[in-house]
């Protein structure tokens, strides 16, 4: 049980901590909001996580046998992620507070951003099913497996996400000047952009 646990806690760290349009949105959220809204961010893109595992554990594999379903999933998933891009490269610089263009909005408007990002992540549900197969699917009692590999993902991904929003609150005191604000959305607005042509490819 405890390499079993090792295991699951390795692979799902690593799917949630590697780079993709959830945490760029969560180093945006980090340097551009305050703690709380980025950490509603974190908390939603975590719980919708969750859920993507536990989805993928009771029926995944039939809904991912339907081609129509995936394309159509795909290509509404990177619509959304590319609206998103847009929005953030086009943000324009705040006043000198120590934050990049504050995101005015509350912590459940953000939370809410966060779960629906994750869930319209294709990353996320490619991840979820690989992890489901290797660690859910082959044991014993696959229900108690499923429900551990969904609270160990949980906590991968709040540990994954939230050092993106972290990385992100670090550099708010250097994005002060509207310049660098600039910058730093047109290039998170860029790398989400990329991310998502990456992953249509």
């Amino acid at each position: 049980m405890v390499l079993l646990l090792m295991a699951m806690g390795a692979f799902a760290l690593v799917g949630a901590i590697t780079p993709g349009p959830v945490n760029v949105l969560a180093l945006r959220h980090g340097a551009a909001a305050e703690r709380n809204v980025a950490l509603a961010y974190v908390l939603g893109a975590s719980l919708s996580y969750a859920s993507v595992v536990w989805l993928m554990g009771v029926g995944g594999e039939l809904v991912l046998s339907k081609p129509w379903v995936v394309q159509t999933a795909r290509w509404v998933g990177a619509a959304y992620m590319f609206y998103l891009a847009w929005r953030i490269a086009s943000a324009p610089p705040s006043e000198l507070n120590g934050h990049a263009s504050p995101i005015r909005c509350s912590g459940l408007q953000t939370l809410a951003e966060g779960a629906l990002t994750q869930s319209l992540n294709p990353k996320a549900w490619i991840v979820a099913l690989s992890g489901v197969s290797l660690f859910v699917l082959p044991q014993e009692d696959v229900a108690q497996a499923r429900w551990l590999y969904v609270v160990v993902s949980l906590l991968a991904c709040l540990v994954g996400v939230g050092s993106w929003a972290w990385v992100g609150g670090a550099l708010a005191q250097w994005l002060t000047l509207p310049e660098r604000q600039k910058a730093f959305n047109t290039t998170m607005g860029t790398v989400l952009a990329l991310c998502v042509i990456v992953m249509l490819g």
